[in-house]
C-alpha cells in the first residue's frame, strides 16, 4: 500500500538549475531503465569510469559509511578503481576494508552524538505521519562531525553556500520542515515527535480527473500492462519471461562438469550487512562463516558438520565452516557474504577480504554477469564445487 508522505522541502540541491543541467549519470546508455535512471551508479559501472574512462574519467570520490568492497561484487577491481582515484575521502565510525584505501578518514558522530530529522516512518499509516527530531545525547568526540554537517560544510567551502543555508544545519531542518507546518522549536519541545495528520487514499486508480474519467494507474496506457511498451521502446522483451541463468548447469553444461553444485547466498540474520562482527555478544553466536549444504551432497565429498570446506566457482572462492541442512536441494549451497572483520574480545581474528583463502562471498561471484535491465551481479546463482579444507 502506498502511503501519503508529510509534506517537505528538499535539502539534497538535486532541484537546483546546476544538477538539472549534469550530464547523465554513469551506466544511462547501457540500461536506460536501470539504477541510473535514478542517478545511482552501479559500483562495476563506476569501477569502469576510473579505470577505463568510459564513458569519462572519474577521478574523485566521497564515501559515507559504506563498505563498497564487502557489500558489491568484483571487490578485487575495486580495490584496483579506489587506489587509482586522484582523491578519496571516506567518512565513518569505524575502519573497514574500503575505508583503509582512502587518503583521508573523516570521523563522523554516532547518533548518540548528533541530532537528525525524520520526516515519517514508513511502517504504518500512523508511524508515517510521523515527526520527529532526535537530539543528540552527548557531545561528539574530537572533530567527529554528523554526515549532514560535513556535507553542508563541504558545499559552503565549495563556494555553493547560499543553496546549502551556508552550512547550517538548523536552518535547512526548517526549509525541510516548511511546508508540514511544523517548526524546529516545537519538535525539540516534544522529544518524542508529533504527528502531521495524514489520509491514505485507496484505489487511487479509480479517482477522477477534471472530465470525469478514471485517472488509472501511473503508466503510459492508465492500466494494469502485462506487455510493456516503456521495456520495449528500450530494446527489451515487452512481456516478463524466464531467462535461464548464464551460469548455470543448463546453459553451461561444460563448467558444470568441474562445478557441479548451484551456490546462491542469504543475509546471516544477526548481523546488519558487513557490520557487527567485532560485537563479541554477537560474534560469540556466529564465530564463522558458514556454507550451508545437504548432509548427502557433504558425505560425497568426505566434508563433516562444523568443517572448514573451500568453495571454488569460476570467479574465485572463499572459505567456510560447513553447516548441514536437511530441507536443502542436494544441488544447492547457500553462503553468507559480509565476512572480513575480527573480534579481538573472542581471539578471533579477520580475513584478507581479497585473498582466495579467505571469507569474501563477493570473491565467488563474477560481475561480468549482469542482469540487462539494472545491471545488477548475479549474486545468488552460480555454480560451484565444494571440498574439505586439508591443512
Amino acid at each position: 500500500m502506498l502511503l501519503p508522505a508529510v509534506p517537505a522541502g528538499s535539502i539534497s540541491g538535486e532541484d537546483l538549475p546546476a544538477a538539472k543541467r549534469l550530464a547523465p549519470a554513469i551506466g544511462t546508455a547501457e540500461r536506460p531503465l536501470g539504477p541510473a535512471r535514478w542517478k545511482h551508479i552501479s559500483p562495476r559501472d563506476f569501477y569502469r569510469a576510473v579505470l577505463e574512462d568510459i564513458p569519462h574519467p572519474v577521478r574523485g570520490l566521497i564515501g559515507f559509511g559504506s563498505n563498497l568492497l564487502l557489500a558489491h561484487g568484483d571487490p578485487v577491481r575495486g580495490r584496483a578503481a579506489l587506489a587509482a582515484l586522484d582523491f578519496y575521502a571516506h567518512a565513518d565510525l569505524f575502519m573497514n576494508p574500503t575505508a583503509a584505501l582512502a587518503d583521508i578518514v573523516l570521523p563522523v558522530a554516532s547518533c548518540f552524538e548528533s541530532q537528525s530529522l525524520k520526516i515519517g516512518f514508513e511502517i504504518s499509516a500512523d508511524a508515517q505521519s510521523h515527526v520527529q527530531l532526535r537530539q543528540a545525547i552527548v557531545a561528539p568526540p574530537g572533530e567527529a562531525r554528523s554526515d549532514i554537517d560535513i556535507v553542508l560544510g563541504l558545499a559552503a567551502r565549495l563556494g555553493l553556500g547560499e543553496h546549502f543555508w551556508n552550512g547550517d544545519v538548523d536552518a535547512a531542518y526548517r526549509h525541510q520542515l516548511g511546508p508540514s507546518g511544523i517548526t524546529l522549536e516545537q519538535l525539540r519541545a516534544q522529544p518524542a515527535g508529533l504527528r502531521k495528520p495524514l489520509t491514505t487514499q485507496h484505489a487511487k486508480h479509480a479517482v477522477h480527473d477534471d472530465k470525469g474519467n478514471p485517472r488509472g494507474f501511473p503508466t503510459p496506457s492508465r492500466k494494469v500492462e502485462f506487455w510493456s511498451e516503456t521495456f520495449l521502446d528500450h530494446g527489451y522483451s515487452a512481456m516478463p519471461d524466464f531467462v535461464e541463468p548464464s551460469i548455470g548447469p543448463v546453459a553451461r553444461p561444460d563448467l558444470a562438469a568441474s562445478f557441479p553444485l548451484i551456490l546462491t547466498c542469504a543475509k546471516p540474520s544477526l548481523f546488519c550487512q558487513t557490520q557487527h562482527r567485532a560485537l563479541p555478544s554477537l560474534r560469540k553466536r556466529a564465530l564463522d562463516p558458514e556454507i550451508e549444504l545437504n548432509p548427502a551432497t557433504a558425505s560425497a565429498r568426505g566434508i563433516g558438520n562444523g568443517d572448514w570446506v573451500d568453495v571454488r566457482t569460476p570467479a574465485g572462492g572463499m572459505r567456510a565452516r560447513a553447516r548441514f541442512s536437511d530441507q536443502l536441494d542436494p544441488r544447492v549451497v547457500v553462503g553468507e557474504h559480509g565476512w572480513w572483520q575480527g573480534c579481538d574480545e573472542l581471539g578471533v581474528g579477520g580475513d584478507d577480504p581479497f585473498g582466495p583463502d579467505g571469507t569474501n562471498f563477493n570473491l565467488t561471484v563474477d560481475a561480468s554477469i549482469r542482469d540487462p535491465v539494472s545491471g545488477t551481479p548475479s549474486h545468488r546463482s552460480n555454480l560451484c564445487e565444494v571440498r574439505p579444507v586439508r591443512e
